[in-house]
């Protein structure tokens, strides 16, 4: 015998809970499609840059393009998923914006796909309405993100912004472009 409940006009708790759960895998899987189109826009943009020209600073505040990846690898994916999503402890092996003239550029991009990796795997794990397991309040004081959902939304922006500014760059380097004809 089932254990669901009529709710209404014949419809199931088990119905409910299985079109709200579609719902929410179809939101997420939106966001994700979002996300990574994001993610692969910074990649894609620096494809082809000398290991010279991705560390140059090219605007007057003196970052450079691995600098920046090295800011989404550890400032937002790492911090926003890994540590405020699932709550981890983690000492950072990098500080972001920060890249040793001996690392390779290789290695600053390969951590980047890492880290979206494990992001994905967070994102896969936690429900869109899940709070934070942990929130960094010494750092952004009473500002605050409320569940996944709104986390993801805000790596989306924070994620776009920052392809943005390197397709800007890019351009100053070279002249290519992310949209190319």
């Amino acid at each position: 015998m089932s254990s669901a409940t009529i709710v209404s006009d014949g419809i199931t708790s088990e119905t409910m809970n299985a079109e709200t759960a579609s719902r929410e895998s179809s939101e997420k899987a939106l966001m994700l499609k979002a996300l990574n189109s994001q993610r692969d826009h910074v990649l894609g943009i620096l494809d082809g840059l000398s290991d010279e020209a991705l560390r140059r600073p090219v605007l007057p505040t003196g970052w450079s393009c691995l600098g920046l990846v090295r800011h989404l690898t550890v400032d937002v994916e790492q911090l926003w998923f890994r540590v405020v999503v699932a709550g981890e402890r983690i000492q950072p092996d990098a500080v972001g914006w920060q890249v040793g003239p001996d690392e390779p550029a290789q290695a600053v991009l390969d951590a980047y796909r890492q880290e979206t990796e494990r992001a994905n795997a967070v994102i896969a794990a936690t429900p869109l309405d899940a709070p934070p397991a942990f929130w960094p309040a010494e750092q952004f004081g009473h500002w605050r993100l409320h569940d996944l959902r709104e986390l993801i939304m805000h790596v989306i922006t924070e994620t776009a912004c920052h392809a943005g500014h390197l397709d800007a760059v890019r351009e100053l380097i070279d002249g290519e472009t992310w949209f190319r004809n």
